[in-house]
C-alpha cells in the first residue's frame, strides 16, 4: 500500500479532542470491518489493539512484526475518515532508535498518533529500566516532532499490567515522560478510580485511561470528573467478539441445532448498512 500520511487537519482535529477532564471514548478495532462499524456508530476517533490484531493472525499479543503492524495501520486508516491512533507496542525493539523508527514509519501510514510502552517482552523483567524508558520516549517524541503534519505521541507506563505495581513509581515515570515531551500519558491497568484521579492530578498533559476490570463499572462522566481526557478499551471489544464466536460455535456443535441464528437481525442489518454506505 502506498504511503499516505494523515492530513494536518485530521491530526489537529484529533489533538483538539484531548481536553483534561472532558473524556472522550476512543474504542479499539481489530480490522478494517470493525473500524468501519465503529465509525458508522458515531465514534469520532478510533485506535488499534495489538492483541486484537494479533488474534486476526491467529497469534497471541506481541505476535506481529513491525511490518505487519504498519500494513495494518495503513489499511485501517484508509478505511475510515476519523482519526486513528495505533498501539505500537514497545516500539518493536529495545533501543531508543527502534522507537524513533517505528514512529517515523507510523507517521507515513495515515495514523494521527500512536503509543510507545515501557515493556520489554521479557517475562522475567517485563518493564524497561526507568532511565532507558525515558530515553525511548524522548527518541519517539523527537521523531514525532519531525513529522510535517504532526503526530500525537502517547507514552505508556505498563507496570500495572504485569502484576502489583507501585503507583508512585508509575506516576514518576509518567511525569518523566511528560518532561520528555509526550503528548498523552497512559498507565493501563490502574486498579480504581482513586488511582485515575491521582495520575490525572500529577501531570498536566492529557491522560488516557484503559477501561478494564473494576474500572468498567464507572461511566464516561466518572472518568471525566476524575480528570481523564481519553478512554480506550484495549482488546475488550475484540475479546467479546471472538468470545461470542466461540460460544455460539460451541453451542452449535453441542446441540446440532441452529436456533442461535437470526436473533440479532436488527444489529446485522445495521452492520450491513454501515459497510454498504
Amino acid at each position: 500500500m502506498p504511503e499516505t500520511p494523515a492530513s494536518r487537519e485530521k491530526v489537529d482535529r484529533f489533538r483538539a479532542m484531548h481536553k483534561q477532564g472532558a473524556a472522550f471514548l476512543m474504542p479499539n478495532f481489530w480490522d478494517a470491518g470493525s473500524a468501519r462499524i465503529l465509525e458508522g456508530l458515531g465514534y469520532e476517533a478510533l485506535a488499534t489493539t495489538s492483541a486484537g490484531f494479533a488474534l486476526t493472525k491467529g497469534r497471541p499479543d506481541y505476535g506481529v512484526t513491525r511490518e505487519e503492524a504498519m500494513a495494518h495501520a495503513a489499511e485501517t486508516s484508509a478505511a475510515v475518515k476519523v482519526p486513528v491512533s495505533a498501539d505500537l507496542e514497545n516500539g518493536f525493539g529495545p533501543a531508543p532508535e527502534d522507537c524513533a523508527e517505528t514512529i517515523r514509519r507510523a507517521s507515513l501510514t495515515g495514523l494521527c498518533g500512536g503509543s510507545i510502552e515501557d515493556s520489554t517482552g521479557d517475562a522475567l523483567r517485563p518493564i524497561v529500566e526507568r532511565s532507558l524508558a525515558v530515553e525511548r520516549v524522548t527518541a519517539a517524541v523527537d521523531a514525532a516532532r519531525k513529522v510535517p503534519q504532526g503526530f500525537i505521541l502517547t507514552a505508556r507506563a505498563e507496570a500495572f499490567l504485569y502484576g502489583e505495581a507501585d503507583l508512585d513509581e508509575v506516576i514518576g515515570r509518567l511525569q518523566a515522560f511528560e518532561a520528555a515531551g509526550a503528548d498523552v500519558l497512559f498507565a493501563p491497568g490502574l486498579p480504581d478510580l482513586g488511582a485515575v484521579r491521582a495520575v490525572c492530578a500529577s501531570v498536566s498533559r492529557p491522560v488516557n485511561v484503559l477501561v478494564l476490570g473494576g474500572l468498567a463499572r464507572h461511566s464516561v462522566e466518572d472518568f471525566a470528573a476524575a480528570g481523564a481526557a481519553r478512554l480506550s478499551l484495549g482488546s475488550g471489544l475484540s475479546s467479546e467478539a471472538y468470545a461470542a464466536l466461540a460460544e455460539q460455535a460451541a453451542a452449535l456443535r453441542a446441540s446440532g441445532t441452529f436456533g442461535m441464528f437470526g436473533k440479532r437481525r436488527e444489529a446485522q442489518a445495521q452492520v450491513r448498512a454501515i459497510i454498504s454506505a
